[in-house]
């Protein structure tokens, strides 16, 4: 087997040469997950392992690669339409899948390169360093959207490192992108516990439960995680391409981390009797909902609290309109702070999310009985943003960034936690509001920042002209966001939204 430089080389290499081609890193990486899963089934029907995986016939590996030319081309373009016909995690994975790679010739050379390797034997460690290295440069291409199914990895180590998820307990991400949570839950728990035969088998197949409605995030995210040691090659698909939105399920679990698609609106595109596509807003009607609304963040914020159990944890991103909106948004945050135990928020800094202009937070809350009390006695603030300054490229936030928060956090007894913030030090980070300080103020407001922002006061410390220039950009396009949500909501007709509009204007 070459070594971990070489491989790595090899596939990295066959990115770029196809790049030159006009073939994209996305487009390179779902070839590649087909190609790489038919070699590793191939592998896995053979000793020691001599599992019967029900390919159709002629839609094997040996097959594939005994073909050139025009008649390879043919070949791999039905294979993928038979394999997508059938059961399972197979069927997930070719699911609507093509051929993106026009040239036999080039199509070849990438069947040769997978198949001089025997993935099955190769560390789980380094076939996720292959795949998830492919996924941060697919995420790096903005034009194809596909940064928006990609957390950054530090802040998921982060969140996961505060949560400390324990092994034989089950965790779900609802919009699970390309599985970042699995596997840094994952790597915790082999991390952190030496664990027995029962608790392997449990964390390979009965922990991890998500949701994945866009086909091709949902095939990346399941070989992902198989690539890492999760799931069987022949086993059921744990990833539905079901919209988590729409139902209760009844299911439960102990932890929930997530990371909810960007966008405040839900909607789906209906084509009209004119044969034109337009797109209606979705709201769900959901019982176990606190509210009605077709703002998608507070819809998914409503979703993770059902899906825990009575003493369930979760820790999920979402953007600073769940923290100072009114009408459902003042709803949703009482009844938070009601009915769970909503005890941490960090505000996150610009320039770390794909998409720019997004300000986002992670709320870290624990779920409680129905009770005549509010759950949340107070809530722990860490303010990463105010003079904080990351671009994805020069200046990338990393875990060591996150270190002092992890600390203040103190994941091992939350209850024992001091404030950084005082009087005599008002540029603390780490502060404590009281649930009473809360609803105190309008529209049970959490919005909260206390630290003086430099760049209003100090010329002499102004960030690099880059990073200025970043931020900049980030903030108009954070502009026309609020802009175009402002303009969706003049359709809504009611005279309190009209007031509501008339009042986020003239501020």
């Amino acid at each position: 087997m070459s070594n971990e430089t070489s491989i790595v080389s090899k596939v990295w290499g066959f990115a770029n040469i196809l790049r030159d081609d006009g073939v994209s890193y996305g487009d390179y990486l779902e070839q590649l997950t087909y190609l790489l899963f038919l070699k590793m089934v191939n592998e896995f029907a053979k000793p020691p392992y001599n599992r019967k995986i029900n390919v159709p016939e002629g839609c094997d590996w040996e097959s594939l690669k005994s073909k050139r030319g025009a008649d390879l081309e043919s070949s791999y373009t039905e294979i993928l339409k038979q394999l997508s016909n059938t059961k399972g995690i197979l069927g997930q994975i070719f699911i609507k899948s093509q051929n993106k790679i026009q040239d036999p010739a080039k199509l070849y050379k990438v069947i040769d390169m997978v198949d001089k390797e025997k993935w099955s034997l190769m560390g789980a460690d380094l076939k996720g360093k292959i795949y998830e290295g492919l996924l941060e440069k697919n995420a790096e291409d903005t034009k194809s959207g596909a940064g928006q199914y990609f957390t950054p990895r530090s802040l998921i180590k982060a969140m996961v490192s505060c949560m400390q998820p324990e092994p034989m307990k089950t965790i779900v991400d609802p919009a699970c992108g390309t599985g970042g949570f699995f596997l840094a839950a994952y790597d915790y728990i082999t991390d952190y516990h030496q664990l027995n035969r029962e608790q392997k088998e449990f964390l390979k197949n009965k922990t991890f439960y998500g949701n994945e409605i866009v086909a091709n995030t949902r095939r990346l995210c399941l070989m992902n995680m198989f690539l890492h040691n999760i799931g069987e090659i022949d086993g059921e698909t744990f990833i539905s391409s079901a919209d988590a939105l729409v139902a209760d399920e009844g299911k439960r679990y102990d932890y929930v981390l997530a990371n909810p698609p960007f966008g405040k609106k839900s909607s789906m595109t209906i084509t009209n009797e004119e044969g034109e596509q337009e797109k209606e807003d979705l709201v769900y009607n959901r019982q176990d909902f606190w509210v009605t609304t077709s703002n998608k963040q507070l819809n998914f914020l409503q979703h993770i609290r059902t899906l825990l159990k009575e003493t369930g944890e979760a820790a999920v991103v979402l953007p600073d309109n769940v923290l100072f909106e009114g009408g459902a948004g003042e709803t949703v945050r009482k009844q938070l702070l009601e009915s769970t135990e909503l005890h941490t928020i960090i505000r996150l800094p610009t320039g770390i999310f794909y998409r720019p202009g997004v300000k986002a937070n992670v709320l870290f809350f624990d779920n409680r009985p129905g009770a005549k009390d509010a759950w949340t006695k107070e809530v722990w603030f860490y303010d990463y943003r105010t003079n904080v300054h990351h671009t994805l490229k020069k200046s990338p936030m990393t875990l060591d960034d996150l270190k002092d928060f992890i600390r203040c956090y103190n994941p091992s007894n939350r209850h024992d936690r001091t404030e950084t913030w005082s009087e005599n030090n008002p540029e603390g980070r780490w502060r404590k509001f009281t649930y009473e300080d809360i609803v105190a103020r309008d529209k049970t407001n959490l919005d909260i920042f206390w630290i003086k922002d430099k760049s209003l006061a100090d010329l002499d410390n102004l960030p690099d002209p880059d990073l200025l220039a970043n931020a900049i950009i980030e903030n108009i396009e954070a502009g026309l966001e609020s802009f175009r949500e402002i303009v969706a909501t003049l359709n809504d007709s009611s005279e309190d939204k009209q007031e509501e509009v008339r009042l986020r204007l003239l501020s």
